[in-house]
C-alpha cells in the first residue's frame, strides 16, 4: 500500500469520466468527439495506474503495463478516426456528425 490517498485520484477520474461523456453526447464536431473519447479513455488509464501503484502487485508494475497497452489502442482509434475525418470532408465537405451516416462515394 502507499500513502496516496484514493478519494482524490477517484474523483479526479470520475470528473473526467464525467467530461468525456458529457462531451460525447453534446458534441456534433466530429474532432471534438474523438477528443472527448480520448479524456473518457485518459480516466481509464489514471484508474489503472493509481489502483496498480495502490495495492502493490508486481512491483507496481502491472497498472502501468496495462496503462501502456491502452495508450497505444488510444492513438490507433486516434489514427483511424482522423482517417475517418478526412473521408468524411471528403466525401460530404463537412465534419459534421450527423452527416456520418454513410461514407460512399
Amino acid at each position: 500500500m502507499t500513502d496516496l490517498p484514493i478519494v482524490g485520484f477517484v474523483a479526479l477520474s470520475a470528473a473526467l469520466l464525467a467530461i468525456g461523456v458529457f462531451g460525447i453526447l453534446t458534441r456534433r464536431n466530429f474532432i471534438l468527439l474523438l477528443i472527448a473519447i480520448e479524456i473518457s479513455m485518459n480516466a481509464a488509464i489514471l484508474n489503472f495506474v493509481y489502483f496498480g501503484a495502490y495495492l502493490g502487485g508486481t512491483p507496481g508494475l502491472t497498472g502501468q503495463s496495462i496503462a501502456v497497452v491502452l495508450v497505444g489502442f488510444a492513438a490507433t482509434e486516434v489514427a483511424v478516426g482522423l482517417g475517418i475525418v478526412l473521408a468524411l470532408n471528403r466525401v460530404k465537405g463537412t465534419i459534421n456528425v450527423e452527416k456520418a451516416t454513410e461514407l460512399r462515394f
